[in-house]
């Protein structure tokens, strides 16, 4: 392996980075988690390791009987770290499960004061700002203000776990949530959380109805400029499964804008905010919901579910990335603009990409796995770099993230049977 690569976790535990804002805004500090693997949550410690000097520090210790994992970390001062919580005193009836988890944020330097970040009412008249279940992979907008989450919902999964389509929501600072608890598993919050997707059970074929949105992304560090010349300040990418014409599933890139002003975050559209007992959640007014790729005419349509990705916007705003297989069956890096048209292919070639990916700050380069190795991808070019040795040391695929300075990239290998931590020097000027 290269000088530039350097590993910088070392106890024997498996170390899991989440797929972006891994890095403390100074670009000195990843933070992690312990869980035994990717698909277990039993892990009781929130972690951060020095780059430099390789010093680890215990963000937070969860209690006796709770877990917590999937850590993301605010962009901008001061720092804050977001993750999952599992429920604490779990039992045969309420357990950690997609509905039953919520988001909790620790900030600098009083790690020891969690805030519990979506409230949770799962008895009617259910209230406003409060989810009906569990949230996901939290994520801080590139400005800090507020945080996008997948989600999942408790009163629809008694109805039958088919029912239980999975969401993406906001969580917004426009005031503390209190429930009226008559639930001895409902708590208050400290943001306004909404969904922000529509989905349906069955979406007709051929329409652009979805069961399901995930794997979602800010667009643009300051959003996109629209067709009109305006700015659209807030937006989401994401994947919605959609159904083709032969009744299959085929998973495309959506956007949904989103309200500019707190106060509108609490304005009802066209269903209630808080749904119903025979229905999800719906969205705020003015949120708009369109599909920006149509790929079923293809060889092989859709966006790819191996490796998992996550679509992610470019800090301009104007190109949202994702994977797709090409005409060879071979995964490969696509772009489309926020405003929909014509699919540009980035990488090509006989090596597919073989796991998420994060753009460069200045948004001219794509980090990820290919053939073995971390390399950087010249966004306009196409052209492929390699920044580590083709190894035998299996790359993780679920994360490979740019610092927030530019000059590193984070991923992990598996070390003697253990999830490590290492960094690459991006070679970027």
């Amino acid at each position: 392996m290269r000088e530039t690569e350097k590993q910088i976790t070392y106890t024997p535990c498996n170390h899991q980075l989440t797929n972006v804002n891994v890095w403390t805004p100074d670009s000195q500090w990843l933070v992690y988690d312990v869980r035994p693997n990717g698909s277990s949550f039993t892990g009781e410690t929130i972690e951060r390791v020095n780059i430099d000097s390789c010093e680890v520090e215990i963000v937070y210790q969860a209690e006796p009987q709770s877990y917590v994992g999937v850590v993301t970390a605010s962009p901008v001062e001061p720092v804050r770290y977001v993750f999952i919580h599992s429920p604490e005193k779990p039992d045969e009836q309420w357990h950690y499960d997609f509905h039953h988890r919520r988001g909790v944020i620790v900030s600098e330097p009083d790690r020891k004061h969690a805030v519990t970040l979506d409230a949770f009412d799962i008895t009617p008249p259910f209230t406003r700002g409060a989810l009906r279940g569990g949230s996901h992979v939290h994520v801080f907008s590139p400005d800090g203000s507020r945080l996008s989450f997948t989600y999942n919902d408790h009163v629809m999964h008694e109805k039958g776990s088919q029912f239980d389509q999975r969401n993406i929501g906001v969580a917004v600072p426009l005031h503390a949530v209190q429930v009226d608890k008559q639930h001895v598993r409902e708590y208050d919050g400290s943001h306004f959380c909404v969904l922000v997707s529509s989905t349906v059970l069955v979406p007709e074929a051929g329409s652009d109805e979805i069961s399901r949105a995930y794997e979602e992304g800010w667009v643009g560090n300051e959003g996109y400029i629209t067709a009109q010349g305006a700015t659209q300040r807030w937006a989401l990418a994401f994947i919605g499964d959609t159904r083709a014409e032969d009744g299959s599933k085929l998973s495309e890139v959506f956007i949904v804008d989103l309200p500019e002003y707190l106060d509108d975050y609490a304005k009802p559209g066209e269903y209630p905010l808080t749904g119903t007992a025979e229905q999800m959640p719906a969205p705020p007014a003015g949120v708009s919901q369109r599909r920006l790729t149509d790929t079923g005419d293809r060889r092989f349509p859709g966006v790819v579910s191996s490796p998992r990705h996550w679509i992610r916007g470019s800090p301009d705003g104007s190109k949202i990335a994702f994977l797709m297989k090409d005409d060879f069956d071979v995964v490969q890096v696509w772009l489309v603009s926020p405003l929909g048209g014509e699919l540009k292919q980035v990488t090509d070639g006989g090596y597919g990409v073989d796991s998420a990916f994060s753009w460069s700050p200045d948004g001219r380069s794509l980090a990820f796995v290919m053939d073995s190795s971390i390399v950087l991808c010249d966004v306009n070019s196409g052209v492929v770099k390699r920044l580590t040795e083709k190894s035998v040391n299996h790359l993780c695929a679920d994360a490979v993230v740019f610092s927030p300075n530019g000059q590193y990239i984070a991923y992990m290998r598996k070390v003697d049977g253990f999830s490590q931590l290492f960094i690459t020097a991006t070679e970027l000027d």
